[in-house]
């Protein structure tokens, strides 16, 4: 979802839009304060700035301090960091020379947006609540403060806390009849009802934004509803309201040079396009989409343009590419998580690891389906192996990893040849030793991908055993890892008590019991632990 301060329009700066005369000079400070503002509000930045500068440059106090603020938001959308704070602190220092609390308030509430965005979380609520104390009085400051304090609180994943303040937000603009600012919390309650999967009431909450921005005028914010709507009609299978709406988007922030909004109306698109049955047109939009945010440098867009085209090749079988994209995905969102970005990061590594694990499980079914007598035994060595991993109080990314470790182990045998696995006798020698490299044909098929987990050597050794005896390296004792050994016994264990091609499937006890004479296969903690999950 797209919040509703964080969409940008990037005109070159100084150069009027194509096609837009200069305005004349304006008469007087606060003619130019009010003719940047027709400007911001209708998306033109560069006669904005301009214009705020006019109006900075006058011989009103009050004014050059509002106007100080507004360019320091102007240049902070256009990722202008350091001027965005200088413009915030020379409002700020002009706002106490006058003694003006609210003014002081307002500066206040513009930097602690800038804290906000940084992840700096407890400098912004403390600037926000300083603000809110200064300058509550007005309706107007306490609606945009609560508003914030809302997107703070949702960041921290207080749902609740957040619908609060945001309905505080609406409350105040209410009151003072500020129908952009009704617009605005409509639309950020729009957004946690969808993060709450609450896809009617999000819905209301959009339409109301977009009447509203319709009947002032404000093209940004009826673009900003547009493309959050249309998650909403895509959730819901709307697909030609969808379509409509995010080529609406799209239309406007294409004029208005707004490139993470642009980006994130070609992801939906691809989307559409992937639910519909184009997977070719899906796969353009979101690569165009994954382009866009690159160039520009807006990660999180791309980390999930990212992800949805991995969720294409998932489910057209290009596997390895999927995972390729996946990890590509979850750097992003990492390298963001370590910046403070403003983003529920926590939430989104959540969603993206799940789609890591739905493809690595599907690809590992993929592969037993060439073996009918096999077919859900990495879901079963997983369940096996995790049992093992909570016995032993592993820790959670240890036991992700061999829960994707498990799924994954086997995938070698898709280079032995069928015949092999489906005989239905002894093999051969010369077949047993084909068996015995589809540990390193794994490794060759994952090769090139560079997973965020340490799985590798559990496919390269998850036959190895603690005597030596094991393969494809005779690996000893505290030579094999010990997430390797974890899978090895839940393997071993699935293998006696199934069905193959060449014998019965062995009752539990009767598997156990042979597992005992060879215990000393796996180190006796894993083995302990393993029989105790079966007792």
């Amino acid at each position: 979802m797209q919040p509703a301060d964080r969409v940008t329009s990037q005109e070159p700066g100084g150069i009027p839009a194509p096609g837009v005369a200069p305005d004349p000079a304006p008469a007087s400070p606060e003619a130019a304060l009010e003719e940047a503002r027709r400007h911001e509000r209708n998306g033109r930045v560069s006669q904005a700035i301009r214009s705020y500068e006019a109006a900075a440059a006058g011989d009103a106090p009050r004014v050059t301090v509002e106007s100080l603020r507004r360019l320091a938001v102007m240049h902070h959308q256009s990722n202008r960091r350091e001027d965005a704070l200088r413009y915030c602190r020379l409002s700020y220092e002009g706002a106490c020379r006058l003694d003006d609390h609210q003014l002081m308030a307002e500066a206040l509430n513009t930097r602690a947006g800038f804290d906000l965005e940084a992840g700096a979380y407890d400098s912004a609520r403390q600037a926000y609540t300083e603000a809110l104390r200064l300058g509550g009085g007005s309706l107007a400051l306490r609606g945009r403060i609560q508003q914030n304090l809302g997107i703070l609180a949702n960041i921290r994943g207080d749902l609740s806390q957040a619908a609060a303040h945001y309905g505080d937000s609406l409350d105040a603009f209410r009151a003072m009849g500020d129908e952009r600012g009704c617009a605005i919390a409509y639309h950020n309650l729009g957004m946690l009802s969808a993060d709450r999967e609450r896809w009617e009431e999000a819905d209301e909450h959009f339409r109301r934004t977009l009447e509203i921005a319709e009947a002032i005028g404000d093209v940004q914010l009826r673009g900003l509803g547009l493309l959050n709507r249309t998650e909403v009609l895509l959730a819901v299978q709307q697909y030609q309201d969808a379509r409509q709406s995010a080529e609406a988007a799209l239309t406007i922030f294409d004029r208005l040079g707004a490139k993470d909004g642009k980006a994130a109306a070609y992801r939906f698109l691809g989307m559409l396009y992937r639910e519909t049955g184009s997977p070719a047109l899906a796969e353009a939009r979101l690569r165009q989409a994954m382009e866009l945010a690159s160039q520009w440098h807006y990660p999180l867009e791309e980390a999930e343009a990212t992800r949805e085209l991995a969720v294409l090749c998932q489910g057209v079988g290009r596997n390895q590419e999927a995972l390729r994209l996946l990890n590509g995905a979850h750097r992003l969102f990492r390298r963001l998580e370590a910046a403070g970005d403003v983003v529920d990061i926590a939430g989104r590594v959540t969603r993206l690891e799940d789609t890591y694990l739905t493809v690595v499980r599907d690809w590992g079914e993929s592969i037993e389906s060439a073996d009918s007598y096999t077919y859900g035994h990495c879901e079963r060595v997983a369940g096996y192996a995790l049992s093992v991993a909570l016995a032993l109080k592993l820790p959670e990314d240890v036991q992700t990893t061999i829960r994707l470790g498990a799924y994954l182990h086997d995938v070698g045998k898709v280079r032995v040849p069928h015949e092999i696995l489906n005989k239905p006798g002894r093999l051969t020698p010369q077949e047993f030793e084909i068996i015995k490299q589809h540990p390193l044909y794994g490794l060759e098929l994952l090769g090139a991908i560079d997973f965020p987990w340490d799985i590798k050597p559990i496919i390269r050794w998850h036959h190895e055993k603690l005597d030596g005896s094991g393969y494809p390296d005779g690996l000893r004792g505290d030579e094999i890892p010990l997430d390797a050994q974890i899978i090895c016994i839940a393997d071993v264990f699935d293998a006696l008590t199934t069905t193959r091609s060449y014998k019965p499937a062995h009752t539990p006890e009767a598997a156990m019991q042979q597992m005992r004479e060879c215990r000393h296969w796996w180190r006796p903690d894993v083995f302990e632990a393993f029989m105790s999950g079966r007792r």
